[in-house]
């Protein structure tokens, strides 16, 4: 058990250490959101491509950082009992959650949205704008590295409800990234 405890541990550092990182990226896009309406409005210019680069940050934000919102408990959840259930009930929760909801939803999106990816890079696809980002294809690979990103915290997840489930002392996903000691 302590040996999958790394794993569970190594996963969140990993997911914290992106999800920090990409949180930046939503300033960047209100900043380009305001440079693009002053430009507009005041100025009379467009840019089609700064608009399309808002629509990229906004994916890019919200796939990648669908990892770190699953280990920060950010994620909307039908609170009915699970805020003031006991530990090995929330592990419960969310053991069979993971085996049942979370891993067959992201498996089922990487199986769909894989093909299209390929198709995406094998024509380089570009936008459909003549002055458009030419790189379509970088932002539909965002949907795998999605898949994989909230795959792993999702197994740091199930890592976790396991060892408190089997009675161990349960591992911290929100400040304390420690190693159990069960």
């Amino acid at each position: 058990m302590h040996e999958l405890g790394k794993v569970a541990a190594a996963v969140d550092r990993m997911n914290d250490c992106i999800g920090r990182a990409t949180a930046w990226i939503a300033i960047t896009m209100v900043v380009v959101q305001f440079i693009v309406v002053v430009m507009r409005y005041v100025f009379g210019i467009g840019s089609i491509m700064m608009q399309e680069s808002v629509t990229y940050m906004h994916g890019i934000l919200f796939m990648i950082g669908a990892g770190y919102t699953l280990l920060h408990d950010g994620h909307v959840r039908v609170d009915i009992f699970y805020r003031d259930a006991k530990d090995r009930t929330k592990a419960l929760v969310d053991l069979f959650g993971s085996l049942l909801l979370l891993f067959p939803v992201i498996i089922l999106i990487f199986i769909a949205s894989y093909p299209y990816v390929v198709q995406a890079w094998a024509s380089m696809e570009g936008s459909v704008e003549t002055s458009g980002i030419p790189a379509v294809y970088l932002l539909k690979s965002i949907i795998l590295v999605f898949c994989v990103l909230l795959g792993l915290q999702g197994v740091s997840l199930f890592i976790r409800s396991l060892i408190t489930v089997m009675g161990g002392t349960p591992i911290a996903h929100h400040d304390d990234r420690s190693v159990p000691h069960g």
